[in-house]
């Protein structure tokens, strides 16, 4: 009798549905439109452009491995542009350490950076890609600078290069 009623409570444990496990529930239920970029490539020309990890970053909407980035410890002033159609994204001078493993930035250029929500790993983030692209740039958190915005932008390095301030 107690076997029956272990297996039982086990199926039914088991056979209970949850709403992280079905991404389609939990998105916004906003009607999702087609967004088109002012950079607008197909997927052949992304691949032809960008490195490996770019691509994967950008166009895939992976992430990097923490600490691998060449830009994490840089601190020259200048700004950072999307890597892929090279759009202004962050200035140096928002730069900070988070100690994430990632370049962090506690605010972007107005108007360069777009935003949607993702529950990729099952619950809710902010996505943010570039604003002229479309190029998957990080998430943003609000454990950023509370002197500042309080925001977090966590960006691959892949998705960003640097252009020094003497060369703009």
């Amino acid at each position: 009798m107690i076997k029956k009623l272990i297996f039982a409570t086990c199926l039914v444990l088991v056979g209970c549905k949850g709403n992280s496990q079905d991404k389609e529930d939990i998105k916004d239920n906003n009607s999702q439109k087609e967004v088109v970029y002012k950079v607008n490539k197909s997927d052949s020309e992304w691949r032809k452009e960008l490195t490996d990890l770019q691509y994967y970053v950008l166009r895939k909407a992976g992430t990097e491995t923490a600490w691998s980035s060449k830009l994490l410890d840089n601190k020259k002033k200048g700004t950072y542009v999307c890597a892929a159609c090279n759009n202004e994204l962050f200035e140096s001078d928002h730069k900070y350490d988070s100690g994430s493993g990632w370049p962090s930035f506690d605010r972007e250029i107005v108007g360069n950076v777009a935003y949607d929500v993702d529950y990729d790993i099952g619950y809710k983030r902010i996505e943010e890609h570039c604003a002229s692209c479309g190029g998957h740039l990080g998430h943003v958190f609000n454990d950023g600078p509370r002197e500042t915005t309080g925001k977090r932008h966590c960006v691959n390095g892949a998705a960003l290069k640097f252009v020094p301030a003497e060369k703009q």
